[in-house]
């Protein structure tokens, strides 16, 4: 991790403000307030959920069997709804979020009216051991988890649409116009369906453009200027990179964005050793975060290992039949070998030979390992689909087309080579092209090689940006957990019949 220090000649100097073309103005008519954004989400969320649980106990209610409707304590289920809300609110379901995490939200939902039925009938038991409210809110545990769930996926749905054409976002100023700086600007107008929109940069001593040329936005002027920033863009949110500014100037900056109701989120230092295991806690009112990491070659890593050859194996005899079938359209479709063979790259180093049906007349795939090919790849794109002379048949076009001609790999993941999820495999001479160019590129290397991972099942396959993919990898690695693994196999089957080169 570098960081980009100030020259010592200009360590005492008043920050310069740098003159430059404010945001644009076409941006700012579809900023307004909505549904979607600010109070106004906050205000559909309660509604929609107080809604969708009075339906719910309405419908165990009207559905409950004759015998239920004389059953003391049934009043009980009409306290549920306000008692899920409370629950909800405590458990932070109804606080904003830059990412809307819908598998993490279901869960949540899950937990909070499982509690709140569990609280209602011990309470009953306690209270009035006569009553039997059980079976009854039981029916509107069913009903109204079932109910707030699909609304609020729908109500997710929703706002992320409105994210994403733009319709919704918070003007966005980035504190550090370094390296940093420009990571979390590509990030924000890579992924609009984060809901900022960067708008420009605050730094007292700018890097020159030529050092950080990811660098899109304008710099609007020193971290002293925020107030005037904010009033000229209409900014809302202020993300805190890595400045030159040192930390206890940007204290104040902090404490003026709260006092002009702008939102502020930081990145942290040593960010690349943060994952979703760090743990708080406070040495009086020092707040200390513990680095909890995983180990890729610990026990964790053993039982993923291992699930994944067993699932491979029933996988094969599940597809048996579509392998046969590819197989005999592979042999039929052109004179070659059914399979293609290609060195790679897996786990700390090891090279192996990846299987793939034959997708290309003749043999081989392609000849992109060539001196020529390698030296005029660009800096930040990674190989794949067509390169050089396109000889795929009708037949290979079909299979790449569909990702079928991956399947073979599954064997690859019987022979312990491969995993069903990490970081694809590269061909030796652009590993060692890479590892030159991109930073940390080998770090993918700790684990096995997948056949699907986090990095495609997010768009970064074939020519695409590298160094995205290579951070997407890592976080895959670093905060590598079974749920992660089964929302990646979940998301690589929506996707599998996707053009995929």
């Amino acid at each position: 991790m570098k960081t980009q220090q100030a020259h010592p000649s200009r360590v005492m100097e008043e920050p310069a403000v740098v003159s430059v073309p404010e945001a644009p103005e076409a941006v700012q008519p579809r900023l307004g307030r909505s549904l979607f954004a600010g109070a106004g989400w906050l205000r559909l969320r309660i509604a929609s959920d107080i809604v969708l649980l009075l339906m719910g106990v309405g419908a165990a209610v009207l559905g409950a069997p004759a015998e239920h409707e004389s059953l003391q304590g049934g009043w009980l289920v009409w306290v549920f709804p306000p008692l899920v809300l409370l629950v909800m609110a405590v458990s932070g379901l109804y606080r904003d979020t830059i990412q809307v995490r819908v598998a993490e939200g279901v869960a949540r939902v899950v937990a909070a009216t499982s509690l709140a039925t569990v609280t209602l009938i011990a309470g009953a038991a306690l209270l009035a051991p006569s009553s039997e409210p059980a079976p009854l809110l039981a029916r509107a545990w069913v009903f109204g988890t079932i109910y707030v769930v699909v609304g609020r996926l729908l109500l997710a749905r929703g706002r992320r649409r409105a994210r994403a054409t733009r319709l919704v976002a918070m003007p966005t100023l980035i504190v550090g116009a370094g390296q940093i700086g420009a990571r979390v600007e590509r990030r924000l107008s890579r992924q609009p369906e984060l809901g900022l929109l960067p708008v420009g940069y605050l730094d007292s001593d700018p890097p020159p453009a030529d050092m950080v040329p990811d660098r899109e936005i304008p710099v609007l002027g020193a971290p002293s200027d925020l107030r005037r920033v904010v009033r000229d863009t209409g900014a809302q949110h202020v993300v805190l990179g890595f400045s030159t500014a040192p930390d206890h100037l940007l204290l104040p900056l902090v404490r003026e964005c709260e006092g002009l109701g702008v939102q502020v989120s930081l990145v942290p230092r040593l960010f690349e050793s943060v994952n979703v295991r760090l743990a708080l806690d406070h040495l009086g009112g020092l707040p200390l975060f513990g680095l909890h990491t995983i180990d890729p070659k610990g026990w964790q890593f053993v039982v993923k290992y291992a699930l994944d050859r067993v699932v491979a194996a029933l996988l094969i005899t599940l597809l048996a039949p579509v392998l046969a079938a590819c197989a005999l359209a592979v042999r039929l479709s052109s004179p070659g070998p059914i399979l293609y063979r290609q060195r790679r790259i897996g786990r700390d180093g090891r090279e192996f030979e990846m299987l793939k049906f034959r997708s290309m007349r003749n043999e081989g795939e392609t000849r992109s390992d060539s001196p020529d090919n390698l030296l005029t790849l660009p800096l930040d794109t990674g190989p794949g689909g067509v390169e050089g002379l396109d000889r795929r048949t009708r037949v290979g076009t079909m299979l790449r087309r569909t990702s079928l001609d991956e399947l073979p790999q599954l064997f690859n993941v019987l022979r312990g080579e491969m995993s069903l999820i990490g970081p694809r495999p590269e061909r030796p001479e652009f590993v060692d092209l890479f590892g030159e160019r991109i930073e940390r590129y080998q770090d993918r290397h700790r684990v096995k090689s997948g056949i699907t991972g986090w990095a495609q099942v997010n768009g970064l396959r074939g020519k695409t940006s590298l160094r995205d993919r290579i951070e997407w990898d890592n976080y895959y690695i670093e905060n590598w957990a079974l749920w992660l693994d089964l929302k990646i196999l979940l998301r690589t089957f929506l996707v599998f019949f996707h053009r995929s080169e």
